[in-house]
């Protein structure tokens, strides 16, 4: 091999085990900046070029490269396993189907949705950018007498949010001072008594990452100020990934990541209107005093997302 050819596969070497180096940097990073908020959306992607540096190392017998890029796939796994293994909880609790989706406008056909809510036996629905055409045309599909509980606030963009559910809703709450709208209403579930269900969308960051990351920090707010005696459900697409520490956040009290509970992986939804498959996961299922023990995502004929559809247990409720 000839020199040149050495210091170039060394170069790619090195840049695959740096671009690893920076995806673990991204998992971290509390930055405002549209660019890093952004990039960590891809944090995953760049951790894996990690195993490319690890492998043209070892093939060029370049110890001290190999051992940095190991380093820097040790570090990669650690901020990832997370939601690849299960965690113990609840298993004899009620049990709740949860669906998440997001209806791009009058985009998602109503049909299709209304079919997985039934095929899935789905309680608990919640959606975002729900116009007012969409409720109708989700009702006229069958929606209503299927989850014939809602509480909704739609709108004529990207701004609407709705809650259907199968258990009586009261307590219904839309808080103020965000761009789109975000919803809370009580759901009575027998042998679970009250459970709170919020439905979040905020805004994404590609409209202001400092505005993004304060519509986080207030949602946030919103769930810690939740009682702490009864299960809380949130579903939303919250336009960040679990790479993004100011979703990560979220998780720091009694709020789980569904999918990291049920030790589903990483679940991409977005976008699925492109001709690459979805990238990212940006849509997720938060669960308080329960445990998720299976989440999957569920394609949507007409919108840009996939849904998210998980079962939990619940904790039973105080006699």
């Amino acid at each position: 091999m000839s020199k040149g050819v050495r210091v170039g596969v060394d170069v790619l070497a090195w840049t695959a085990t740096l671009a690893g180096a920076a995806g673990v940097a991204l998992h971290f990073s509390r930055s405002w900046s549209r660019m890093v908020v952004l990039a960590a959306s891809g944090a995953p992607y760049l951790m894996s070029a990690a195993l490319v540096g690890a492998v043209v190392f070892l093939a060029m017998r370049r110890w001290s490269g190999a051992g940095v890029a190991v380093v820097v796939i040790a570090a990669a796994m650690w901020t990832q396993a997370p939601l690849y293994v299960s965690r113990a909880g609840t298993e004899d609790g009620p049990a709740v189907t949860v669906m998440q989706a997001n209806l791009l406008f009058d985009g998602a056909d109503p049909r299709a949705l209304v079919d997985q809510v039934r095929g899935r036996n789905i309680n608990v629905l919640t959606v975002n950018e729900l116009t007012p055409t969409a409720v109708d045309d989700l009702g006229r599909a069958g929606l209503d007498q299927l989850l014939p509980h809602r509480y909704l606030s739609p709108g004529r963009t990207a701004s609407g949010t709705g809650i259907w559910s199968s258990y009586p809703l009261s307590d219904t709450v839309e808080y103020d001072g965000f761009v789109l709208n975000q919803l809370s209403a009580t759901a009575d579930i027998p042998d679970a008594g009250p459970v709170t269900v919020y439905a979040f969308h905020p805004v994404p960051p590609v409209f202001g990452t400092q505005v993004w990351a304060d519509e986080l920090s207030r949602l946030r707010e919103i769930l810690e100020r939740s009682p702490s005696n009864r299960p809380a459900i949130v579903g939303g697409d919250f336009n960040a990934t679990y790479d993004h520490w100011q979703y990560r956040a979220m998780l720091s009290a009694r709020f789980d990541d569904a999918a990291e509970q049920a030790g589903a992986g990483h679940l991409v939804t977005y976008p699925t209107d492109k001709r690459w498959p979805p990238l990212v996961g940006i849509d997720h299922i938060l669960v308080a005093g329960g445990r998720a023990v299976a989440v999957e995502t569920v394609g949507l004929v007409g919108a840009d997302h996939r849904a998210l559809v998980a079962q939990i247990r619940l904790d039973r409720g105080r006699p």
